[in-house]
């Protein structure tokens, strides 16, 4: 089973970071029985459940985007003025 990153297990809500850990058990369960057709699944399961978890990362970083921006021409601004 491949986990997530711990960036998008920190942005999952508490329901889905429950159901994501039980989806984890019981697909490490299905691996140690070789039954790697039904983990597929639940790794399928899982990939599902993260991606507003994912979304929620990129906006996170669309955010800090923006505030570098807006602090970068703030920056350039005030350097402008000093010069004037």
């Amino acid at each position: 089973m491949r986990h997530c990153s711990v960036q998008v297990r920190g942005l999952l809500t508490r329901e889905e970071l429950e159901r994501y850990n039980a989806l984890m058990e019981v697909g490490g369960f299905l691996e140690s029985q070789n039954r790697y057709d039904l983990a597929y699944t639940v790794q399928k399961e899982v990939d599902l459940l993260i991606q507003p978890g994912i979304e929620r990362l990129k906006e996170k970083g669309r955010e800090r985007d923006r505030a570098t921006e807006e602090y970068l021409r703030s920056k350039e601004a005030l350097e402008s003025e000093d010069e004037e």
